[in-house]
């Protein structure tokens, strides 16, 4: 994937800093977080307590098949996550596709090696 100078179309927000937007700096205000990107970082708060119940499961000595089933619920989180992010920056390319330098056939190769590396 490859970022374009000048200003991008993100509507999670996910590119802020690397998409020619100059970061914030602490003395400013808080940016403000659109609902979509809060759901998507709800969603990864609860990944990261799910691994940390995975360390816990762990350390306790907790039984395999029970640590089995919560790597299961992080795994299904992690694909469901690429899944959303991965639709959005296909719908992105869609609605847009005149938004940037690259050429149609570089969007289509830049999508399809995104699709191959979810896939795998």
């Amino acid at each position: 994937m490859t970022l374009m100078p000048g200003p991008a179309i993100d509507p999670f927000g996910i590119l802020n800093g690397r998409s020619g937007i100059p970061a914030r700096k602490m003395k400013d205000k808080p940016p403000v977080i659109s609902k979509e990107k809060q759901k998507l970082l709800s969603r990864i708060k609860r990944m990261a307590g799910q691994i940390t119940a995975v360390e816990r499961a762990v350390t306790d000595g907790d039984e395999c098949a029970d640590i089995l089933m919560l790597l299961a619920a992080i795994r299904g989180g992690v694909n469901s996550l690429m899944a959303e992010i991965l639709e959005d920056h296909i719908r992105l390319h869609i609605t847009h596709p005149n938004s940037g330098t690259e050429s149609p056939e570089e969007l289509t190769e830049d999508l399809i090696s995104l699709v191959r590396a979810y896939l795998k």
